[in-house]
């Protein structure tokens, strides 16, 4: 206890110093904090993937469809518990600023594919009666003021054309993990209306996601599915749900490589603060350590003040940026929703913050002390006058 008293005098001996210390680390630590919560943003459609779901798409590329007949043949294959079957649609709301996801799905079987997405019963049977109903999720219509008869319209982009669809449901997630951005309406009323305008590209799919009666068949059912289509006009790539976004996150690879080089440029930064602090105040001490080891006072001791009080100011200064990491990260979620769905700051990234400041704490503390056991007691005496 009195050699914990000691360093928490001797960490704050020099206040200033300590203090713009104590605030360098902090803003570091926040930094840190936000970029690793961005990456983990990036990976959050990977982590929200089921076990139990897979995609089926087009083997060249996602912008070929697959026709609709493929529904019948993959519902009866062994280990196919549910189809369904959807498509990006690509509407702009007003303008390309106010971009969000937006799909036609088979809406009943959709829904009973994705159980995390909550719909009250009344709004669920509403959007299922509906042709032109579409359901949005919470933060998407909040951000747009959305109410539940509201008539929203989307200009068509892959489909071109004016839509007009009516918000019938707005959906809550199951899970923190769960996107509640996303704007899904009836394929039905696409393919209808598709079939009028070109009728070549009606009965087409851009996708089908499938239910397993058992994730451990996943591998063999898509397996299944894509020898069902071997050698046919619209050959299959069925994959696990994980394994599909895991490729979109791939077309992102190099910025994510970017934002985690730069995550690690932080912690340097930090060490350099820290690692300078610790060399000033060592080298101010050394009278000081020269008449502890006059009387009596080991290295043990030595390496244990200065070591500890890098590792308590380090520690203090994680503890303010990993405070100020929540209400930060939250603001930016918001203010970037469309961007990033999900933007929670997870317990991992606490860690991470938490054992960096160790790291960084004990890295910095190593040179000054060397440098203070090995000081002669006549050298460190001398520095006294």
């Amino acid at each position: 206890m009195h050699v914990l008293k000691i360093v928490f005098k001797n960490a704050f001996r020099h206040k200033l110093r300590t203090g713009l210390t104590i605030l360098s680390i902090t803003i570091a630590i926040l930094a840190f904090g936000l970029l690793r919560t961005v990456i983990h943003a990036w990976y959050a459609g990977v982590e929200a993937s089921a076990v139990n779901r897979l995609v089926s798409r087009n083997s060249i590329s996602m912008i070929f469809p697959l026709p609709l007949s493929y529904k019948e043949k993959i519902r009866q294959i062994e280990g196919v518990k549910t189809v369904s079957w959807g498509g990006w649609f690509g509407g702009i709301y007003i303008d390309e600023k106010n971009f969000f996801a937006n799909f036609a799905v088979d809406a009943k079987t959709y829904l009973e594919l994705y159980p995390e997405y909550i719909v009250p019963p009344d709004q669920k049977a509403a959007f299922l009666k509906d042709r032109k109903g579409f359901v949005a999720g919470r933060k998407l219509a909040a951000r747009y003021g959305w109410h539940i008869g509201d008539t929203i319209v989307l200009k068509g982009t892959i489909y071109p054309g004016t839509w007009e669809f009516v918000l019938r449901g707005i959906y809550t997630g199951r899970d923190k993990g769960t996107d509640e951005s996303v704007f899904f309406f009836n394929w039905d009323y696409l393919n209808e209306e598709v079939r009028k305008k070109t009728p070549g590209r009606a009965d087409q799919v851009g996708f089908y996601m499938i239910g397993v009666t058992n994730p451990d068949l996943a591998a063999d059912v898509a397996a299944r599915i894509d020898g069902s289509f071997k050698n046919s006009l619209a050959e299959t790539l069925t994959e696990t749900e994980k394994a599909f976004q895991l490729g979109f996150v791939s077309m992102s690879d190099a910025i994510i490589t970017a934002i985690k080089l730069v995550s690690f440029v932080v912690i340097v930064i930090i060490l350099a603060v820290v690692a300078n602090t610790m060399a000033m105040t060592a080298r101010e001490r050394m009278g000081e350590y020269a008449v502890f080891k006059t009387l009596g006072f080991g290295a043990r001791h030595l390496a244990g003040l200065i070591f500890g009080e890098s590792i308590f100011i380090t520690l203090v200064g994680a503890a303010c940026g990993v405070a100020l990491t929540f209400p930060v990260a939250d603001a930016f979620g918001r203010a970037m929703g469309q961007y990033f769905p999900t933007f929670n700051v997870t317990g991992e990234t606490v860690v991470m913050d938490v054992i960096t400041a160790l790291i960084v704490g004990i890295l910095a503390a190593i040179v000054p002390t060397v440098r203070a056991i090995k000081v002669r007691i006549a050298d460190g005496l001398r520095s006294i006058g």
